[in-house]
């Protein structure tokens, strides 16, 4: 598998490249702010792009959209109406490429999950889960739809899978969910009353417990 976590700038934005090494065959994650460095990341590696993937529509994920499939003949895959249904999959030769519907950041949030087996699985949390956060959301129909989202697609994934976000705002920029379900305090909350009031006086608890 060739996979690479890519700076592009912004918020601390990240782009990933996925790529069948047998095949050539690749996709691209989020290839917003530097597009044309994305791309140059798929040429240095003689790749064929097949998809350009979104894990929601924020200008910050899909701005570079218009850039790199003008430029390729990738598909695009993303999430909200029309789109890409749970669980639903996509080929890269080897690679096994699966769709977790996560709303909660946004309506159309989704994670990708990448596996090659017999390796532990890759998934591409976008905005949903950081390393030790969550994605932000309001406090109420968002909140509870990224609870649930978290709670009942994420963290029944084994713990060995490694989490990978959309931007590096945690205290690491990639992690595992058996890390994560251990240490994040979001996902420590015993109920939904707890995440959202965990929510609301994050800035207060970080000073509390010296995170930056």
């Amino acid at each position: 598998m060739i996979f690479e976590q890519i700076p592009t700038g912004g918020d601390r934005n990240f782009a990933y490249l996925i790529g069948d090494a047998s095949t050539r065959r690749a996709a691209v994650v989020d290839p917003a702010n530097d597009p044309a460095a994305v791309l140059a990341r798929v040429a240095a590696h003689g790749l064929a792009l097949a998809y350009v993937i979104n894990t929601h529509d924020h200008f910050d994920h899909a701005g570079g959209n218009r850039h790199v499939l003008a430029r390729s003949p990738a598909r695009l895959l993303a999430g909200g109406k029309g789109g890409m249904r749970d669980g639903e999959t996509v080929s890269l030769g080897a690679l096994t490429l699966t769709f977790i519907l996560t709303p909660g950041h946004s309506p159309d949030s989704l994670c990708v999950l990448v596996q090659e087996p017999p390796a532990p699985g890759r998934l591409i949390t976008g905005d949903t889960l950081f390393v030790g956060k969550v994605g932000g959301t309001d406090y109420d129909a968002g909140a509870r739809a990224e609870y649930e989202s978290l709670h009942r697609k994420l963290l029944v994934l084994p713990d060995e899978t490694e989490v990978w976000p959309g931007h590096d705002v945690g205290v690491a920029p990639r992690s595992t969910i058996g890390h994560e379900r251990r240490t994040n305090p979001f996902l420590m909350c015993p109920n939904l009353e707890a995440f959202v009031d965990l929510k609301r006086n994050w800035l207060a608890y970080k000073r509390e417990h010296g995170i930056a």
